[in-house]
């Protein structure tokens, strides 16, 4: 199957649902013009489908692997990453005094969203150096950000996230790795840590690993939790990587997907020679990590629309050539291409309308993102706001297209020649990490349900009446998330009440806000057709996957009322034995 980069639906999405233009006007963002937008669109597309894209299959079937001279990344690879490098894809929203081309964020996540539906796995590399930038660019000291940033900009080094460790899970104040203070103002790092996303792989010179670690008498939990810059290679005195820093990975996980993005076990300072500088302040560290975490999480969500993307278009080439039975209710009793067939092209119709919101979603909490780098504080708290539902309720997406799609194989789907099974197994990572969806649930009913006094949410809401009131559907739904949300701001909800209604409440108001943003496509796209000011094959399907979420999909996230409204008593009306019964 031949990858086809969806760039009039992201042009499209990034002008009617981004704002690029509005972004455009503003002297930071003036080179995101119409002509810019296009060739970088354009340029990624041809990256993603001559480089990126043929090494999906391959790079799955071979793996990352652990030799003696460290990870070694499938064939293929490095060249596809160097193409990368050397095309200055990692530069776009990358600062402009480090050697970035200062544009929007939300365009940078327009180029993962090809380069990851090419292929995920490779996506991941570039995808985590992100987060690096953005921990060095708020927190960093200026010394650090001259080392690192212009190498972490262009790809030619790559970063790392170091959170995670065998005993503490997602409960990152539970993390034992130590900081001891040393010559020159280093530290010397020690501890293991696991599930680290390409912690060591042959395609570039230096990696930078943003670690977590404790500092002598720091007090327990997150409260006492510090960041470091722990390079691979120790920089010498013209900022070259030197002598190696006692940081190697130990072993590689072996996963359900993802097997060309090497998963390590990484150990520092089994030599007691590792060495890390700080970034930000000691036991400022969970700041630190949020910057890096919101970024990714944003960037995560993309992922779903990613896996979906790729997902929906085997599905459709699939169902376009696989002949099999006769039309019911047809004259003819030939046989007929299965994309004939009503439930098949419910399927299909429900894998596009899933794909285009998750887009539509990460697409508009980026362009918060940028409005709120201008300065905007209503932008910066409405992205808060945005940030667990894009990366749940896109992840989620993911998981739900990819499952279709092997569904719309049959039993093609469940044997690994045709692809569909790849994308299934890659997609089921990104609903867990980078905080999974239940703690993507938690934060929202936890704190986002209350940024501002509740100004932030309240704020989504009107703006999103504002529009529902001609589709029955979605202004129903907006009236059940209203009562949710009295619900869980009063004070007759627990901890635990409001905890068991978060997963339920985080789906039905991404449905809201998906359906308020499918609302806003299907009346654009329909005056497009109306005045043929478009492409019609693509208005055509723009309108029916709009009309198809709203009818047949926001419908169903109001059936979760009930359980964002229930309290907490049935989940604890037994023991923990009688789980086991």
């Amino acid at each position: 199957m031949t990858f086809t980069p969806p760039i009039t639906e992201q042009r499209f999405v990034l002008e009617h649902i981004t704002g690029m233009e509005h972004l455009a006007e503003s002297e930071r963002f003036a080179e995101a013009t119409p002509d810019m937008v296009d060739a970088i669109l354009e340029g990624v597309g041809q990256l993603a489908t001559g480089e990126w894209a043929p090494l999906n299959r391959p790079g799955d079937q071979a793996g990352a692997k652990l030799t003696e001279d460290g990870v070694v990344m499938p064939e293929g690879f490095k060249e596809a990453y160097k193409a990368y490098v050397e095309g200055g894809w990692g530069t776009i929203d990358a600062p402009t005094e480090f050697g970035g081309q200062g544009l929007p964020f939300s365009l940078a996540v327009a180029v993962l969203d090809t380069l990851g539906a090419a292929n995920m796995s490779l996506s991941l590399c570039p995808m985590l150096s992100v987060g690096a930038i953005e921990a060095l660019l708020h927190h960093g000291s200026e010394e650090l950000q001259q080392y690192y940033l212009p190498k972490l900009s262009t790809g030619e080094w790559t970063g790392t996230m170091n959170l995670t460790e065998p005993q503490a899970g997602s409960d990152v104040g539970a993390l034992k790795t130590k900081a001891e203070p040393a010559e020159g103002g280093s530290w010397r790092i020690k501890g293991t840590k696991i599930f680290i996303t390409f912690g060591e792989h042959d395609m570039a010179a230096n990696t930078l690993h943003l670690v977590l670690a404790r500092t002598p008498g720091s007090p327990e939990g997150t409260k006492g939790i510090s960041l470091f810059a722990v390079p691979r290679y120790r920089l010498d005195e013209k900022g070259e990587p030197g002598v190696f820093n006692d940081a190697k990975c130990v072993s590689l996980e072996e996963k359900l997907g993802i097997h060309a993005s090497p998963t390590c076990v990484m150990s520092y300072g089994d030599n007691d020679d590792c060495h890390g500088w700080l970034i930000g302040p000691e036991n400022g560290g969970m700041r630190a990590m949020f910057t890096m975490m919101n970024n990714a999480r944003l960037n995560v969500g993309c992922q779903g629309a990613q896996i979906a993307e790729r997902a929906t278009q085997r599905a459709v080439a699939f169902a376009r050539e696989r002949v099999q039975s006769a039309r019911a209710g047809a004259n003819s009793r030939d046989p007929v291409t299965i994309i004939n067939h009503p439930d098949v092209r419910r399927m299909l119709l429900r894998m596009k309308a899933l794909t285009m919101a998750a887009r539509a979603l990460v697409y508009y909490a980026a362009g918060q993102v940028d409005r709120a780098t201008l300065g905007d504080d209503d932008a910066r708290a409405r992205s808060e706001v945005l940030t667990p539902l894009a990366k749940a309720y896109g992840t989620d997406c993911g998981c739900e297209v990819a499952g279709l799609g092997v569904q719309v194989h049959g039993g093609m789907g469940f044997v690994e020649e045709t692809g569909a099974a790849q994308h299934f197994r890659d997609a089921r990572i990104a609903p867990i990490y980078e905080g999974t969806n239940g703690i993507q649930a938690a934060d929202l009913v936890g704190r986002k349900l209350r940024l501002g006094g509740g100004a932030a949410l309240r704020s989504l809401l009107e703006d999103i009446a504002k529009e529902a009131a001609n589709e029955d559907h979605l202004a129903s739904l907006a009236a059940d998330v209203e009562a949710v949300v009295h619900r869980l701001s009063s004070d007759d909800a627990s901890v635990d009440d409001a905890l068991a209604a978060s997963y339920p409440f985080l789906t039905m108001l991404s449905v809201l806000t998906c359906g308020w943003l499918m609302a806003r496509q299907l009346r654009i796209a329909e005056a497009q057709l109306s005045t043929g000011s478009g492409d019609n094959e693509f208005l055509d399907i723009k309108i029916a996957a709009a009309r198809f979420y709203l009818d047949q999909i926001v419908p169903e996230a109001a059936g979760l009322k009930a359980a964002a409204l229930t309290d907490a008593d049935i989940l604890y009306s037994i023991g923990e034995e009688a789980f086991a019964a």
